[in-house]
Order: C-alpha cells, then sequence, then structure tokens
C-alpha cells in the first residue's frame, strides 16, 4: 500500500503544506487526493510568496483586475488568494462531505501582521470566513498570547480555527483550553458543535535546529569525551519527544468529563497537527518528522518534497506513544545540560511571526512591483540616484521600517512614529482620497451650479496650504469651457489686491474664502474687502457671490451664515492646512474651475494604494522618498532643490510651504528651494539633494542633473506621466513628509513658531489701533531710496564687519557671516508679481553663485504661514534679508482701523521681530517710493557686495 494513505489505518491525515494557482487548475491537487490520500491543504505567506512572487503565474489574473479599474496591493493580493483557497476547498469538498466534516480542509492564515493584536485577529478572521464562503476553510490563528482569546471567540461564533506557530508544550495546553471554552460557549447559544473543526499547528522541526545548534556550542564547551556523548545523543530528538508529551496532554484532556459533555453534544476533537515537518539537517532521515509522530487523531502537514520521500520510502507504525519515557528523558536532560526549551520555543514564536512577517513583505512587495509594472504610465515612477553613502543610510531606514512596521503603525494613526504626541489629531489626509471620491456627487453639483451662473472669474481668498495648493490647480490645469478663472489672493499687499480686483469683473466673480480656523487675518480681510466692493458695484446681495471652505464650527461659518453666502464646504478637522489639498481646501477652487475631479482623485488614488499601508517600505514609493530625504537631513544634505516642467513648475511652491512648515522645528530642518534655477555643479556645496518633477518627454534639465549626479549630489527624478497626474504628487510628497519628519524626530503636523509672528503682528495692530500709527523707527542707514534696519545685536556684529553708510556695506558684512552649510532668504512684503519675481530671482541666483549656498525668496505675509516655521524653529543657518517698501497707494478694510499696508507693515514688522528674537542673522531694507527702482538698487548694491 501507498505509504501516505497507510498513515489513514493509523488515524492521521496527510495535508499538504503548499498552494498555487497552476497547480490546482491542472488537476494536481485532485490527484494527490486519489493518489496519495491528502485530505486537506495549508497556506501560509511564505508559501503564497514562493507561488506569486517568483514567476508570472498569476500576472494575467492581476492584470484582469486591474484592467476593472485600481486596486490596492492588499486588495488585489487577498482577491486571487482567497479564490485559490476557495478552488482548493472545492476541490476538496469530496472528501469533506464523504468524512462529514472530519477532513478535507483548506487553511487560510490571517495577516502576520495581527499576530500581536487581538482584535484585529478577531475582525480579519471574520472578513475572511465570509470572503471564501466555504465550509471546509480553516482560518489560521496564531497561539499568541494575544491570539489565545482570538481564538476562544472565534470558536464561540462557530469558526473552524487551525492554530498556528505551537512550539510549547504549554501554550498548546492553553490553546486546547480556548478551544474546550469557546466550544463551551457556543453550546450555550444553540451552535452545532459538529460544524466546528479545529487543528493546532504543533511545529517541529524548528525546534531541533535551534536545540541543535545550543547543544553544539555545549559540546564545543565541554572537556570529557563522556559529556560530549550525553549531548550529542540528545540532538535531533528534542523536537519528536515534546510533541509526544503535547499528545500526552491531548489523551488526557480527551478523557475528562469536561470533554466527555461536549463530545455528547457533537464536538470534535481539536487533533495535533505537526508543522515545519520538513527535515532542515541533511544528516537525519528525510521522513523523520513523519514517521516517527505516526498517531491516531493527528494531521501531519507536509511539503511537497516530504510528501513524495515519505511515498517513495516512509515507514509505517504507531510511533506517536512509543518511548514515553523516554522522550521525558530527552526533555529532562536538555534540562541538566542548561538548555531552556521554554527560552527556545518562546523565541521561536517571536521568530515566527517575524518570519512570517517578512514572507509577507516580500509576498505584498512583489505584489506592488507587479501593480506598479502592469500600470504603466497610470502611475508616476521615482529614481533614487543617491550615492554609495546615503544609498546604505536609505537602505537601513528602509529595513528598520520594515522591521518595526512603522508605514502600518502610520496609517494605523500611531503617533509613535513620530513623537508621541498630538500626531494621531492630524492624519486624516491618509484616506482623504477615498473619502472626497464619496463627496464627488456634492462637488458635481457645485461645478454645475458655478457653470450655470455664468461666473468669468474665481477667487480664493486663503493662505498658507489653503492657498498653495489651488494655485497649484490654478497654474497647471487650462481654464475649462464655461467655468470661470481661478485666481488665487493670498497677500495683503495693497498693489497685489488692487491688481487682482483689476483683473476680475466683480459682478461676475464669485469668491472663495478658505480658512481652517475662521480666524486667519489674512483671508477675513480680503473677504471684507471684496464683501463689500461686491456689494457696491453689485445690483444684488453680495452673499451669492461667495462661498466659504472652513471646518465646522468656525467663526467663519458663522459670518458666512450671517452674509447669507451661497455655500459652506466644511474641511476635515483632522487634516491640516498644508496636508488639504486633497480636500475641500482644493477641491472647491478645482470644481469651480471646471477640473475633472474624478479622473484627478484617480489619479491621486493610485499614488495612495502606492503609498499603502499594505504596501512594504522598499516598494512604497512615498515611504522611499521620505527615507531618502531624512537620510540626507541627518548626513547634512539639508537643503532640498526642487525643480519641475513649466507647466507644473508651481508644484515646487506647494512642496516648499509643505516640507518646510512640517520639518522645521526644535532646531532641525529640511529647507526646501523652489524656483532656484538648476546651476553647475560648481555652485553648490555639499548641503543639498536635488528632486526633480519631469512631464513625459520633458528632458530640458535632464543634461544639468546628470551633471550634478556625476558630481556626487543626489538626485531624486520623478516622471510625471502628465499634468491630470498632479494629485499623485500631492500624496506621495504628502506622505515623504510625515515620514522625513519621523526619520528627522519631530512632530511633522505642528507649527509651534507660526503663532510667534501672529502675535507680534496683532500686538502692532492693537497699536495702530489705539495711537492711529505703529511704533517709531529709527532707520540705521539711509542711502538713497533705501533704508536699513534691524536689531541692536546684528547691529553691533554688522558694524564690527565693516558696515558703514552705505547699504552696499551693509550687505557686504551681512553677507560675509554666510557660512558653508548656511542658506539665504529673501523676505519680501512687496506684490508678488512676474517683474518683482524677476528682480528678487536675479539677487538670489547672485548669492548662490558667489557664495555657493542654498537661497530661498518669500513672499510676505503668504511665507509666513509655511517657510517661515522652518526659518524660526529650524537650525540657526538661515542668513535673511526682509525688503519692505512704502506702498504707492493703501486700500482700507471696511470695519477695521488698520489698512492693507497697515497690516502688511505689522506682519513684517513681526516677523522681523520674531528672526531676531530667535538669533537670526536678520537685515531689512526697506524701500522708499517705486518698487522697481528700489529692487533695481538692492540688485546694485547684492551685485557690489558680492564682488
Amino acid at each position: 500500500m501507498n505509504p501516505l494513505k497507510e498513515l489513514q489505518n493509523h488515524g492521521q491525515s496527510i495535508w499538504l503544506d503548499f498552494l498555487a494557482r497552476g497547480f490546482i487548475a491542472k488537476g494536481e491537487l485532485k490527484a494527490l487526493i486519489e493518489r496519495d490520500g491528502v485530505r486537506g491543504v495549508t497556506s501560509n505567506p511564505s508559501i503564497f510568496e514562493k507561488a506569486i512572487g517568483t514567476g508570472d503565474e498569476y500576472d494575467a489574473a492581476f492584470a484582469k483586475l486591474l484592467k476593472g479599474g485600481d486596486r490596492s496591493v492588499i486588495d488585489l493580493y487577498e482577491s486571487v488568494a482567497i479564490e485559490d483557497i476557495q478552488n482548493a476547498a472545492d476541490v476538496l469538498r469530496p472528501v469533506y462531505d464523504e468524512l462529514h466534516g472530519h477532513d478535507g480542509y483548506v487553511s487560510l492564515e490571517v495577516s502576520p501582521y495581527l499576530a500581536r493584536d487581538t482584535e484585529g485577529t478577531l475582525q480579519e478572521a471574520r472578513r475572511l470566513w465570509k470572503a471564501v464562503g466555504r465550509k471546509n476553510l480553516m482560518v489560521k490563528v496564531p497561539g499568541t498570547s494575544e491570539g489565545l482569546p482570538a481564538i476562544e471567540q472565534l470558536t464561540a461564533e462557530g469558526l473552524s480555527i487551525n492554530i498556528t506557530l505551537l512550539f510549547s508544550q504549554k501554550v498548546y495546553a492553553d490553546v486546547l483550553e480556548a478551544y474546550i471554552s469557546g466550544l463551551e460557549k457556543y453550546a450555550a447559544t444553540g451552535g452545532d458543535l459538529s460544524k466546528v473543526a479545529s487543528v493546532a499547528s504543533f511545529f517541529v522541526s524548528r525546534i531541533d535546529t535551534a536545540v541543535d545548534r545550543q547543544l553544539d556550542d555545549k559540546i564545543a564547551a565541554a572537556n570529557d569525551d563522556d559529556r560530549k556523548a550525553q549531548l550529542a545523543a540528545l540532538k535531533g530528538k528534542v523536537a519528536v519527544a515534546n510533541a509526544k508529551l503535547a499528545y500526552q496532554h491531548y489523551k488526557k484532556v480527551i478523557a475528562s468529563d469536561r470533554w466527555k459533555a461536549l463530545e455528547a453534544k457533537g464536538a470534535r476533537v481539536q487533533r495535533l497537527l505537526w508543522a515545519s515537518t520538513g527535515t532542515k539537517n541533511k544528516a537525519y532521515s528525510d521522513v523523520l518528522y513523519v514517521e516517527d509522530l505516526i498517531g491516531r487523531d493527528t494531521v501531519n502537514t507536509v511539503p511537497p518534497a516530504t510528501l513524495g520521500a515519505f511515498r517513495d520510502h516512509g515507514k509505517v507504525r504507531d510511533t506517536l506513544e512509543e518511548n514515553i519515557q523516554e522522550a521525558e528523558g530527552i526533555l529532562s536532560g536538555l534540562r541538566l545540560a542548561g538548555i531552556s526549551l521554554d527560552a527556545i520555543t518562546d523565541h521561536l514564536v517571536d521568530d515566527g511571526v517575524r518570519l512570517f512577517s517578512e514572507a509577507a513583505d516580500q509576498l505584498l512587495g512583489a505584489v506592488a512591483s507587479k501593480r506598479a509594472r502592469m500600470l504603466g504610465a497610470k502611475i508616476d515612477t521615482q529614481a533614487l540616484a543617491l550615492g554609495d553613502d546615503l544609498t546604505r543610510t536609505t537602505k537601513a531606514l528602509t529595513d528598520d521600517w520594515r522591521a518595526e512596521g512603522k508605514g502600518r503603525r502610520l496609517w494605523k494613526r500611531d503617533a509613535s512614529v513620530w513623537t508621541n504626541h498630538d500626531e494621531a489629531k492630524w492624519l486624516g489626509w491618509l484616506d482623504a482620497v477615498e473619502r472626497e471620491q464619496d463627496s464627488l456627487k456634492l462637488y458635481q453639483r457645485f461645478a454645475d451650479a458655478v457653470k450655470r451662473a455664468k461666473f468669468t472669474d474665481a477667487v480664493v481668498l486663503g493662505m498658507g496650504g489653503s492657498s498653495l495648493g489651488p494655485e497649484v490647480l490654478a497654474t497647471t490645469f487650462k481654464q475649462a469651457k464655461g467655468f470661470p478663472k481661478l485666481h488665487i489672493l493670498d497677500s495683503t499687499d495693497p498693489a497685489q489686491v488692487r491688481r487682482v480686483e483689476k483683473s476680475i469683473n466683480l459682478t461676475r466673480t464669485l469668491f472663495i474664502v478658505s480658512s481652517k480656523s475662521g480666524g486667519t487675518t489674512e483671508p477675513n480681510a480680503l473677504m471684507d474687502y471684496f464683501f463689500a466692493r461686491v456689494e457696491k458695484v453689485s445690483g444684488q446681495k453680495p452673499g451669492v457671490h461667495f462661498i466659504a471652505v472652513t471646518d465646522p464650527g468656525s467663526s467663519l461659518e458663522k459670518v458666512a451664515r450671517q452674509r447669507n453666502f451661497i455655500h459652506v464646504f466644511h474641511g476635515e478637522p483632522s487634516i491640516g492646512g498644508r496636508y488639504s489639498v486633497i480636500s475641500p481646501f482644493g477641491l472647491v477652487p478645482a470644481a469651480a474651475a471646471g477640473i475633472d475631479l474624478k479622473k484627478f482623485l484617480a489619479a491621486a488614488g493610485a499614488m495612495a494604494h502606492a503609498c499603502g499601508a499594505d504596501v512594504p517600505p522598499h516598494e512604497n514609493p512615498g515611504i522611499q522618498l521620505g527615507l531618502a530625504l531624512g537620510a540626507a537631513a541627518r548626513a547634512g544634505r539639508d537643503k532640498v532643490t526642487l525643480s519641475a516642467s513649466n507647466q507644473i513648475e508651481d508644484f515646487g511652491a506647494w512642496t516648499e510651504q509643505l516640507i518646510a512648515e512640517s520639518t522645521g522645528k526644535n532646531g532641525r530642518a529640511l529647507i526646501p528651494l523652489a524656483d532656484e534655477p538648476l546651476g553647475k555643479p560648481d555652485v553648490y556645496g555639499d548641503d543639498r539633494v536635488f528632486v526633480d518633477l519631469a512631464l513625459k518627454g520633458d528632458t530640458s534639465r535632464e543634461a544639468a542633473l546628470k551633471a550634478l549626479e556625476q558630481a556626487g549630489h543626489p538626485v531624486i527624478r520623478i516622471a510625471v506621466t502628465d499634468a491630470a497626474h498632479i494629485g499623485q504628487e500631492f500624496f506621495r510628497f504628502e506622505m515623504a513628509t510625515a515620514v522625513a519628519g519621523s526619520v528627522i524626530g519631530v512632530n511633522p503636523f505642528d507649527q509651534p513658531d507660526v503663532e510667534a509672528a501672529k502675535v507680534k503682528t496683532r500686538e502692532l495692530t492693537a497699536a495702530f489701533g489705539k495711537s492711529g500709527a505703529l511704533p517709531q523707527e529709527e532707520p540705521l542707514v539711509t542711502d538713497g531710496n533705501l533704508a536699513v534696519y534691524t536689531d541692536r545685536n546684528n547691529a553691533e556684529a554688522l558694524r564690527e564687519a565693516g558696515a558703514n553708510g552705505t547699504v552696499e556695506s551693509w550687505l557686504k558684512a551681512h553677507f560675509s557671516r554666510i557660512e558653508s552649510g548656511d542658506y539665504a532668504a529673501l523676505l519680501a512684503y512687496i506684490d508678488h508679481n512676474d517683474k518683482d519675481i524677476a528682480a528678487l530671482q536675479k539677487a538670489r541666483i547672485a548669492i548662490r553663485d558667489n557664495k555657493h549656498v542654498a537661497t530661498c525668496v518669500g513672499f510676505g505675509p503668504r511665507f509666513q504661514h509655511s517657510t517661515g516655521q522652518a526659518y524660526k524653529g529650524g537650525p540657526n543657518t538661515g542668513v535673511f534679508v526682509q525688503i519692505t517698501a512704502d506702498d504707492a497707494k493703501d486700500l482700507p478694510v471696511p470695519g477695521q482701523t488698520a489698512s492693507f499696508g497697515i497690516i502688511k507693515a505689522a506682519q513684517a514688522r513681526g516677523d522681523f521681530d520674531v528672526l531676531t528674537e530667535r538669533d537670526r542673522r536678520a537685515l531689512r531694507l526697506h524701500i522708499k517710493g517705486d518698487v522697481s527702482k528700489g529692487l533695481a538698487a538692492i540688485n546694485s548694491a547684492v551685485a557690489k557686495a558680492l564682488s
């Protein structure tokens, strides 16, 4: 007789520890059932990883699933895994029916990531049981301390459970108790006990491997030959001895009155299943763990190689109850040798959880890789050219994030990924895409209403993330036919307010007042101004021109209701402003402008899936980018130069505020640099990392990037399929910034230093309200149409460095303080127009090329709400030149004593005061009269100071 089939006569079932799609489809499983009497199948992450990750067997199934729409990595895996389990269960169903549920089972494991999570295990086991929908399914649950209550509860609910990762007799006893207690609870609720089956998977070969390793150390240390022989006699014996004694406990329990009472109600015994039965040591018989563990009411699950070996030369007899005293003696001898089996089995459980988690990482990583390859141009790609040192550091961080499960913990809102403060409150952006896809009908109704109203313009009145996200959308997407042109106004500069007003038709403009808190100074002042202007020029009530985007219950919502705004959109309170672009703060302006939100969110969703909790760090683009940036910061490369194709160039400004405000605190930061054109390698120090976003077909910067890479600078290239994919990049960089914050060691969701400038501004505007003027200032020097200001400490230091009666001398002294690793920032409280931008760009490039340092340009007050956080809270490596100017013509703010010009001046002075209070190297240049002439004078002075 076939030895495999003969095992049935001894009360033992053979299950196969293997599963693959083709193996089922080609009839090989059915053949083993018929030929060898195989009565069950077990699976685990390692088995699926080998089946899915090492070939193309599953590619057609994945491609078919993706053809129906994008899927997350875990959804792709589970779809094929559940189908395989269902098909295997169907092949085994005749066995199940013939043996009345005694055999014919297929096992599917809950995620190994949940091994230490009772509630998570319960939820997933129930979900998998329902998804598979087969009576002959066994859900595998690990026999950890957290798994025990799940085993009892699931049994009490009538599920059939395979308890895995058992090594210890004591833990096995606890597992058997959990099963019996679960049956008793199920019986108490009227459950049919005959429908519940269970096996306890007791691992064997791994025990001998671990024990033999310690025995070898003992043997090598022993001086006595007899002692060496005694120790050697224990090798390869402990696992079988341990299993035999576990079986003795099983026999004792099923002989008890307690069990008999359950058996009378139809309960099935929980069979011991011998797992890990492939022989690891080639010196031992390849069928050792089958031949020596044959006994009634047991299962042996074997890999294909062991199945074939036992079929060929296996010997069958009742061995499980042979030499019980010898088994006890072996374990006693192990104790006398000073080796703790309990310590070994405890370690093996932890190691088993780790190995299965690693297999799951490899499995999901393989699926993620296949998904990305199959999506092709539907998902943007990135390539990291970091250099040897940074590559090694990034790899080490990747390994740490994988081992610690930090990606999954991040998605679970675990604040310990960062500083364990309030980070969990600010992670609503993680599932924003899915949430907003559920609101598509609302956005479509709003877009239709805007189109029917025939607005010609839509103006976002906001600051920081509330304005910069919409600004990217406004500059990236062409104006849609029949929809208004989208404008962004995030300044209190009177010239800029007036310029925007002149560019629109007030009677046909929709104003989108955007403020999370509702109390932000700038959007409120702009709202009051344009509300009054519309009221004056329009024959209808001004509220029909206004909507608000704000968090529920804010002061802005109350004002909007009072003024009869046509709509109030609520933001998500768990999303901070700089992470809010994939939320109403970005999507309401997008809808108003006629941007296809369904397409936009679908693209963003593809990246959200790619960065999901189920994608291990090595295949997760957001995590990889974040780890690379964090590693760069640790290595002193904390200046991130951002470049992009022309159509998506404004993405840099949004990214600048995201990275700076998120990471710049507690003396640490990544300093992002938007709009600094790429130069030759020799103008840069060794503190840079370059990130480039290139639209398909755009190679205009590749030569410069290649030169930088060859010069040893880290270069990160992101290939963007088309402009409509900008939503993918929003999500990628949000994830990357959150991850980089963790690596740097900061809370990326607070902004402790932004408020300081706001406090100063309120103090100054309050002083203006009382006296009708801002506190008097005296310039240090007046030189033509420029005046120089700074605090006492900076003034003394600059005079010692040679500053005298000219602006040139003050700038020369100021620039002399720039050191390697510093950055220079030009912070201008003037109109953010093309001409002024060009003038400041000229100055920044001159500074960069001469001093070989990073340079920033910020327009106030908008940078205060973003990069200003890093300037004040980051490392003291910034050298700042603030630029202010007289307003040619001021604008009043209705209902306020302070005009736009006064508010802007107060903001500039408050910002400067905080910089100097933080001991920053800061100088202010004030332009008297014409701004263009003043900027020309500044450029001339800069050039002379650098010469």
